[in-house]
């Protein structure tokens, strides 16, 4: 499975885009920044862990796995809702299963949350069974995502829940109009973005179409939908130092992988916000914010 650093998984910051392979990251670059984006929608992903543990249907959670669990944020935060469970980070990246023992340790969970190396979906046969599988936003980056999720069906024990992290809205952090520059900006760079998402999506081996009804795939692999959720993430303005340095590196991995594809209006308005010196940049507007929300689908094996 390919990480990016953008809608890939759920270390991201939750928006398409940004599509590369494995090959050409640094992980010791990489691994803090999509720790540090996960941590910033902690509150999203506990309060949903917390939504699918007080449900009705919920299974009794003895194992979870967390499938592209990218630096184990979630993974840890998943071993705090469900305490009686084992959790298992599978990811495809040695580097950021790293920091993921790295960072159960830290947070005492060490004996609990348990790494697996596995390219999926070509090795779900070295993943164990489970009862409560989290799959964010990790579906999209399997080429047939039908077969995919049937396999993910494949290994719930009887009562047991698929949560889907798929959908939901694009992050906004600037006004539509920035006072500089073309308004729009961000819906622009969206539609690029979307672009990249459909070529990222075509490349991928065994790609097939498939229309994003998660809760009619579901039935198609013999799981029964139990709901869909969205959770917000509101970092309203002024944002904290860390929020802020999020944004302004997500804008500065635009201006370098979009340069070839956006106007040259709206790449000097680009220069523009990430210029340090620019009162009306990114690193001094007192109107950045964050705002987004996820969206869960359930599915549960009779």
């Amino acid at each position: 499975m390919n990480h990016d650093t953008g809608h890939g998984h759920h270390h991201d910051s939750g928006e398409h885009g940004h599509h590369r392979g494995t090959g050409d990251l640094d992980w010791e670059v990489m691994g803090p920044v999509l720790e540090q984006n996960a941590e910033l929608s902690s509150a999203q992903y506990t309060e949903a862990a917390r939504w699918i543990a007080g449900l009705p249907t919920a299974p009794k959670v003895r194992r979870v796995l967390d499938i592209g669990s990218g630096p184990g944020v979630i993974s840890c935060l998943l071993a705090e809702v469900f305490p009686q469970a084992e959790v298992v980070a599978v990811d495809g990246t040695p580097a950021l299963l790293e920091r993921a023992r790295n960072r159960a340790q830290r947070l005492g969970t060490g004996d609990r949350v348990t790494t697996l190396h596995a390219d999926l979906p070509g090795e779900l046969a070295k993943v164990p069974r489970a009862d409560l599988i989290w799959a964010g936003n990790a579906l999209h980056h399997m080429g047939d995502q039908r077969a995919a999720l049937a396999g993910f069906a494949g290994l719930l024990r009887p009562g047991g829940t698929v949560a889907l992290v798929e959908g939901g809205l694009k992050p906004r952090r600037l006004p539509r109009d920035i006072g500089f520059g073309r308004p729009g900006l961000e819906d622009r760079l969206d539609a690029v973005q979307s672009a990249a998402f459909e070529q990222m999506r075509a490349d991928l081996p065994d790609a097939k179409r498939e229309t994003e009804d998660w809760a009619a795939l579901f039935t198609a692999v013999g799981l029964t939908p139990q709901g869909t959720r969205s959770f917000l993430l509101d970092l309203p303005a002024p944002l904290t130092d860390v929020a802020r340095a999020h944004v302004i590196a997500e804008f500065g991995r635009w201006r370098e992988m979009l340069s070839g594809e956006v106007t040259a209006d709206d790449l000097a308005a680009l220069d523009r916000l990430l210029d340090p010196q620019d009162p009306a940049g990114l690193h001094h507007r007192p109107d950045v914010h964050l705002l987004m929300a996820r969206t869960v689908h359930l599915g549960r094996r009779a």
